[in-house]
C-alpha cells in the first residue's frame, strides 16, 4: 500500500462510503461524509486523480481507480475493526467513530487482524455475554469510584500482580 497521508486516506475512504450508495461521489457529498467545505474537496481531488487514485469529471463526479479503491477499502476494513472493537468494549458510538478515525492511521495489520480476530471471537463465544455482562458492571463500579481517584498519585499494582517496570498506568 502507498505511503499517503492520513488525509488523503480519509478522503479515499469518504470516497469509497459515498459510492457504495451512488456508484460516484460528488464533491458536496465528500464534504458533507469529511464535514469539509467543498473547495477543500476539490483540492484534494485534484492531488488524488494526479496520484492516480480517482478519477475526477466536472459534473459527473468522482470515482476511484481499482488502485483507490483497493487502498480505500483496506482503510474502511480498519475503521470498521477498530469501531466494532470500541464499541464492543462500550465506547459510545460516536467517540468510536471518531477515535476508530484516528486509530486507523496508526496500528500496524498484525494489530489490525489480532484485534478482528478478538472482535470475532467475542461475538461468536456462548461465554461472551456474561464476559461483556461482567465487563460491564466493573466499568460501572470504575465509574462510581471515579470520584474517589487522586490521578496525581502514581498507579499502584493490585496485590498479586507484578508492577510494570517504569510505567504509571495513569
Amino acid at each position: 500500500m502507498r505511503n499517503l497521508s492520513r488525509k488523503a486516506e480519509d478522503y479515499l475512504e469518504a470516497i469509497l462510503n459515498v459510492s457504495l450508495d451512488k456508484g460516484y461521489a460528488k464533491t458536496r457529498d465528500i464534504a458533507a461524509e469529511l464535514s469539509v467545505r467543498p473547495p477543500t474537496v476539490v483540492e484534494m481531488v485534484r492531488k488524488l486523480d494526479a496520484m492516480g487514485l480517482v478519477t475526477h469529471r466536472r459534473y459527473e463526479g468522482v470515482t476511484l481507480t481499482p488502485e483507490g479503491r483497493s487502498i480505500a477499502e483496506v482503510i474502511k476494513y480498519r475503521h470498521e475493526t477498530l469501531r466494532a472493537f470500541l464499541t464492543l468494549i462500550r465506547v459510545p458510538e460516536g467517540a468510536a467513530s471518531r477515535d476508530a478515525c484516528i486509530m486507523e492511521h496508526e496500528l500496524s495489520p498484525e494489530t489490525i487482524e489480532q484485534i478482528r480476530h478478538l472482535v470475532e471471537f467475542i461475538g461468536t463465544d456462548a461465554g461472551s455475554t456474561d464476559l461483556l455482562c461482567r465487563f460491564e458492571g466493573f466499568c460501572r463500579s470504575k465509574r462510581g469510584q471515579a470520584g474517589l481517584v487522586d490521578r496525581s498519585r502514581p498507579f499502584v499494582t493490585p496485590p498479586g500482580r507484578p508492577a510494570a517496570r517504569g510505567r504509571s498506568l495513569l
